[in-house]
């Protein structure tokens, strides 16, 4: 009677502050033009009490690079005919309606001309596949490591068990998304690596703590996954859209780290991948080496445990 109640809390609480929280909270956000012309535009943006993290940019072109390496999400370029907004919808279809509507009010209403630098996949505008494929990647990464446990699968047989079962899911994910839906435009087999690497860290991390603890890793593996990373990965927004230490958090974990790395290699040739990469990569490796670990234990327990004597047979008259 306390438990259910408490889970739907936990459950609620993990899920909906964050979406109810959404705002920018240190937003990479470039200004170009000449320092004097810019001045006046940088002051009014960091008015915004923490909102926007400014980085400068001598002209549109440095500015354009800067959104296209994912360093800022956008720039306001200051030129003679009024501020213009470079945005990239691919990062985020959210932060870039949120930009335009900031740079708006900041003109006192008035029209300001916006240039989508990196924008979202024709076929899917708002992003919604991307952001839709966290769930279902988390939920096969969860399902293959708790299927490898129950199977009773043990070192490298479950190594392999979970690699496969990845490749797998990549591969029918990116064909899906890739080639049925066309929410991506990037290299598909790099975006099958992408999906398979977030399966995989997801599955590896369930099956290792399943291997040290037993049968309750797969709940407490599925529980980190599901009501932690899954809320805060921002792959609806962006990290910097949620509330403090939330968005950070949910890039240390796969589903944000995931999606992350999706984006990266989808829209921006691999920009701002290698942090993503890693945090996949080191969930994946600790996760396995755990399963062969867990599984060396149990081996070395059956072999060092103590032979119980056959009692003697009874004396006979």
């Amino acid at each position: 009677m306390l438990l259910v109640p408490a889970l739907a809390a936990l459950a609620l609480w993990a899920f909906a502050w964050p979406a109810a929280r959404t705002a920018p909270h240190d937003l990479p956000l470039g200004v170009a033009g000449p320092a004097t012309a810019t001045a006046q535009v940088q002051k009014q943006l960091e008015g915004n009490e923490g909102a926007f993290e400014i980085h400068r940019y001598a002209d549109e072109a440095a500015a354009r690079d800067a959104i296209e390496d994912r360093t800022v999400y956008g720039a306001v370029v200051v030129t003679e005919q009024g501020p213009k907004l470079l945005t990239a919808s691919a990062a985020s279809p959210l932060v870039a309606q949120s930009l335009q509507q900031a740079v708006t009010r900041q003109a006192g209403g008035a029209p300001v001309k916006t240039v989508d630098v990196v924008p979202a996949s024709a076929d899917d505008p708002r992003g919604s596949v991307l952001t839709s494929s966290v769930l279902p990647m988390t939920l096969a990464g969860i399902a293959a490591g708790a299927v490898v446990t129950l199977l009773g699968l043990r070192g490298r047989r479950a190594v392999a068990a979970l690699v496969g079962a990845a490749a797998a899911v990549g591969t029918v994910a990116a064909l899906i998304a890739g080639n049925w839906l066309g929410a991506f435009t990037g290299s598909w087999w790099s975006e099958a690596v992408a999906l398979a690497l977030s399966t995989l860290a997801v599955s590896a991390a369930v099956a290792g703590l399943a291997a040290l603890i037993g049968v309750p890793g797969i709940g407490l593996g599925a529980f980190v996954m599901m009501m932690i990373g899954n809320p805060f990965s921002g792959a609806s927004s962006a990290p910097e859209m949620l509330p403090a230490p939330v968005g950070t958090i949910g890039q240390w974990l796969p589903p944000g780290a995931g999606a992350s790395l999706l984006r990266s290699v989808s829209f921006f040739d691999g920009a701002a991948a290698t942090g993503p990469a890693m945090t996949l990569a080191w969930w994946s490796v600790v996760g396995l080496g755990a399963v062969l670990l867990g599984s060396a234990l149990k081996r070395r327990k059956a072999t060092t445990a103590p032979v119980e004597a056959e009692p003697e047979p009874a004396p006979t008259s």
